[in-house]
């Protein structure tokens, strides 16, 4: 089909019958924006530049196309016949489960080269051979080095969430990867943001690169509610401030983002403590916690997920009551991703954000970005009267309490003198009636 005259269905972009079948039973009826215009170019075998933020579509976009070009062909042992590296492994997960729900009608094989998973059972997947390796830049050039898998075979490879994969410093085991690859292969790159790095990127390792940009959807307005709060305290007012609204919104269900993973852990503690069905996600924990703690945030067993943007990169739920910014982000798109987690397909979403004095400059960032400010509230007067009254309270228990010990410590030390002077006026026996007071020692 012409690339010129692309059409706004799936059938008319070239796809089989069996992705189209696998598409429908997924639920799917019409491609986004994102995939309409990358389909036709990957299938044509050309290179593209994608410039698309998470939830567009673009895992679709780039997998579904991917069936298509490996039907034809069996993979060798240890030689897998396409790539795609993510910066997470989360993310890498996501993917496969994308493959594994489109390529259902097709007998191509996968493996995930991620960390946390036993090398073992990777190994035993790649020495059968795989069509389809999906991968995290360090355990890929690890693998690599141990020459477990050989690369001279790759025909595709996809660099996605490219602008993620610089902040995380991933841009040099990315060129290794790169110079380890057929010149020949075709390249497919996708990033919510074009850095001059990722742009460099592209320029060195791309033949002719078509650059498709989706414009980024504006932030639904009318389903997500933006607030701010000012915080003029400390950590623990911060942290009374986050339980408060927690409690006085009636939160269904909440990602609470934080800017530093050691802070995802303290947050999560100080919620748990509270009583709050809490659980971290940050990327030190082992993949089968992070793996156990999604699934149980997406069925309900937890209802509050403290998380770093990394880790909760890609988190797709559906009906996501609220998001809360603990941390005010420091990069304006980190906002939008954030708050893109809640209000999604018609439903009411709230995005609270928990701001200091020395926030204001990315505040500003943001509403620039957004195109308004954000509505500042305060919290309520009773919550603050309420932490006085027992701030007092507390005060007054406590000189109660030096009170009583002063005069116990007092009591004790009248009693004592009392008692040294009964001693001393005693009788003594067999010296007389009385020991006159110069003999008493």
């Amino acid at each position: 089909m012409p690339i010129d005259k692309i059409s706004d269905k799936f059938s008319d972009l070239g796809l089989s019958s069996e992705v189209l079948d696998a598409v429908r039973e997924a639920g799917y009826k019409n491609p986004t924006p994102i995939q309409l215009k990358s389909i036709p170019h990957l299938l044509e075998g050309k290179d593209i530049l994608g410039i698309a933020q998470t939830g567009t579509g673009k895992t679709a976009g780039f997998t579904l196309p991917m069936i298509e070009i490996l039907a034809a062909g069996r993979a060798r042992a240890r030689m897998p016949r396409s790539l795609i590296l993510e910066p997470t492994r989360e993310l890498a997960a996501q993917v496969a489960e994308n493959f594994s729900t489109y390529g259902k009608n097709h007998k191509l094989t996968m493996a995930l080269l991620i960390g946390g998973v036993s090398f073992v059972e990777q190994n035993e997947k790649l020495d059968r051979g795989v069509d389809v390796l999906i991968a995290t830049p360090g355990r890929l050039l690890d693998q690599f080095e141990r020459g477990r898998i050989l690369l001279a075979d790759i025909k595709l490879l996809v660099v996605d969430e490219a602008d993620r994969m610089l902040d995380m410093g991933f841009i040099p085991d990315i060129e290794k990867v790169m110079n380890l690859l057929p010149y020949t292969r075709q390249t497919a790159m996708f990033s919510a943001t074009m850095p001059s790095e990722v742009q460099r990127l592209a320029d060195s390792y791309m033949v002719n690169p078509i650059k498709i940009e989706v414009a980024p959807e504006k932030i639904a307005a009318e389903t997500v509610t933006q607030r701010l709060y000012i915080i003029d305290g400390g950590k623990l007012e911060k942290q009374n401030t986050l339980l408060h609204l927690i409690k006085k919104e009636n939160v269904k269900n909440a990602i609470v983002f934080c800017n530093r993973k050691r802070d995802v852990r303290t947050l999560d503690q100080a919620l748990r403590k509270s009583g709050l069905n809490s659980q971290a996600l940050h990327g030190d924990l082992p993949q089968s916690i992070r793996t156990d703690t999604l699934e149980k945030f997406r069925v309900g067993d937890i209802n509050v997920l403290v998380a770093s943007d990394v880790a909760a990169r890609g988190l797709d739920i559906n009906e996501m009551s609220h998001v809360f910014n603990y941390d005010v982000p420091t990069n304006a798109d980190d906002y939008i991703h954030r708050i893109g987690r809640t209000g999604r397909a018609g439903k009411r979403g709230h995005a609270i954000t928990l701001s200091t004095l020395e926030d204001d400059k990315y505040v500003q960032q943001i509403e620039q970005n957004i195109g308004h400010k954000l509505k500042k509230e305060k919290i309520a007067n009773e919550h603050k009267h309420i932490k006085r009254i027992k701030n007092q309270a507390k005060n007054l228990k406590g000189e109660k309490k030096r009170e009583n010990k002063t005069n116990k410590y007092h009591n004790k030390v009248n009693k004592e003198k009392e008692t040294n002077i009964q001693e001393k006026d005693k009788d003594t026996l067999g010296m007389g009636d009385h020991i006159p007071a110069f003999l008493q020692k």
